[in-house]
C-alpha cells in the first residue's frame, strides 16, 4: 500500500497523513492515532527517500564514536542504548549513521556530516568534563541530544541522564546503616562527568555520617573487570581493609566478586559488594533474591527516550532544549550484609 492508497482508505487527504505519521504538531491526536492505526493495520510503510523530499529532511540520525581509547565501542552498555534508540528511529523512520573515527578526528567527523547534509540530527555519548562538543553543536545548528550531562557547560542543551549523583549518595548510605564505615569506592574515569557526580555522592554520605575520605580506599580507572579484581586484592592488604565494595559497573562488580572467592571471603559476611548496574538483557539482576545488591537502571530505556527527544525537536523545534533525568531503583540483593565483626 502507498501514501495515495491509505489516505483513500482513511478519507484524509496525503498532506494530512504524511503529517500525522511524521508527528506535526497542527495534525491533532485522534487523527494522529487513526492514521498510525490504519498503517499498521495495512503495513504501510513510508518511503524514506519521498518522506525526505516532502519535508526536508534526511530521516537520518549521526552517531560520532571515537574508537581510539575504545571506551565506548567495548562497552557492552553502548550497545544497548543504540538498541533503544534504534527502536524509536525505525519507529519514526529514521535511520542510524554510525561514523567510526580516530579519537583526533572526532570533531571534524561532526562538521563533515553536516557538510554532506546527511543526517538531520546529533545523539552525543559519554561527556567529559572539557566538554567541547555541545558548543560545536551550537555552532553546526542542528538538533542534538547529549546521553549524560557536562556540568561545565553553561549553555542550555538538550539532555538524557540517570541521576548517578543520587544514586551513589543513596547506596553509600545504605551500606553505612548496615555499619559500614570503611566504604571502597570503585569509580569509572573522573574524566567523565558520569563519573565525577557518582564520587560527589558518595563523598556526600560520608560527610553526613562523619565519615572521613580516605583516598587508600578510591580508586579511578577504566572500569575493566580487570581493574575489579586487582583493586580488591590490593586493598585488602592495607592496614585498615574496607569491608565494603561500591562499584561503578557490573563488569568490574564481577571481577570484584572473583577476588572476593579468591580470598576465601563470602559476600555480605565478610566483604559487601554494591555496584551500579545499567540494566543489561543478556543479564538480568532479579529474582526472589538478586546476584547484587544495586543501583538499576535501564540504558536501553534511555536509548529510547534520548532518541524520542531528539525527533520531537527535528520534527517541531521547541523554544527550549526538553531534558530528562531519570532515578535508578535500588534492588537489594545477596552481595551485601552488616558489617562483620
Amino acid at each position: 500500500m502507498n501514501l495515495k492508497e491509505l489516505a483513500e482508505n482513511l478519507g484524509l487527504s496525503q498532506t494530512t497523513v504524511s503529517r500525522a505519521l511524521n508527528g506535526y504538531p497542527e495534525v491533532n491526536e485522534a487523527t494522529r492515532n487513526r492514521v498510525r492505526l490504519a498503517a499498521e493495520r495495512f503495513n504501510y510503510r513510508p518511503n524514506t527517500r519521498a518522506k525526505g523530499l516532502a519535508t526536508g529532511r534526511t530521516m537520518a540520525i549521526g552517531h560520532v564514536l571515537p574508537i581510539s581509547g575504545k571506551h565506548e565501542m567495548v562497552n557492552p552498555i553502548f550497545g544497548d542504548f543504540i538498541a533503544g534508540a534504534g527502536e524509536a528511529y525505525s519507529a519514526h523512520g529514521y535511520d542510524m549513521v554510525l561514523s567510526i573515527v580516530d579519537d583526533n578526528n572526532e570533531l571534524q567527523a561532526y562538521r563533515d556530516l553536516k557538510a554532506k547534509g546527511t543526517i538531520d540530527g546529533f545523539m552525543i555519548h559519554a561527556p567529559r568534563l572539557d566538554e567541547t562538543r555541545i558548543e560545536l553543536m551550537q555552532e553546526l545548528n542542528l538538533p542534538f541530544v547529549v546521553h549524560g550531562r557536562a556540568q561545565n557547560v553553561e549553555i542550555a542543551y538538550s539532555w538524557v541522564d540517570v541521576n548517578n549523583t543520587q544514586a551513589f549518595e543513596r547506596a553509600a548510605k545504605f551500606l553505612i546503616e548496615l555499619g559500614h564505615r570503611r566504604i571502597a569506592l570503585f569509580n569509572g574515569l573522573e574524566s567523565m562527568d558520569f563519573a565525577q557526580r557518582r564520587r560527589k555522592g558518595y563523598l556526600s554520605a560520608l560527610e553526613q555520617n562523619g565519615i572521613a575520605e580516605d583516598s587508600q580506599l578510591m580508586v579511578s580507572a577504566e572500569m575493566t573487570e580487570r581493574m575489579g579484581h586487582d583493586t580488591l586484592l590490593r586493598m585488602l592488604d592495607i592496614e585498615d581493609p574496607p569491608t565494603a565494595v561500591l562499584v561503578s559497573s557490573l563488569n568490574t562488580a564481577i571481577d570484584v566478586r572473583r577476588a572476593a572467592t579468591d580470598r576465601l571471603m563470602i559476600l555480605w559476611r565478610y566483604l559487601s559488594l554494591f555496584t551500579h548496574f545499567d540494566v543489561h538483557f543478556y543479564f538480568p539482576n532479579y529474582g526472589a533474591e538478586p546476584i547484587f545488591t544495586a543501583t538499576q537502571s535501564s540504558v536501553r530505556d534511555a536509548g529510547r527516550i534520548g532518541a524520542e527527544m531528539l525527533i520531537s525537536q527535528i520534527t517541531a523545534p521547541q523554544a527550549f532544549p526538553p531534558t530528562r533525568l531519570l532515578e535508578a531503583q535500588l534492588v537489594v540483593g545477596a552481595s551485601t550484609g552488616p558489617v562483620p565483626s
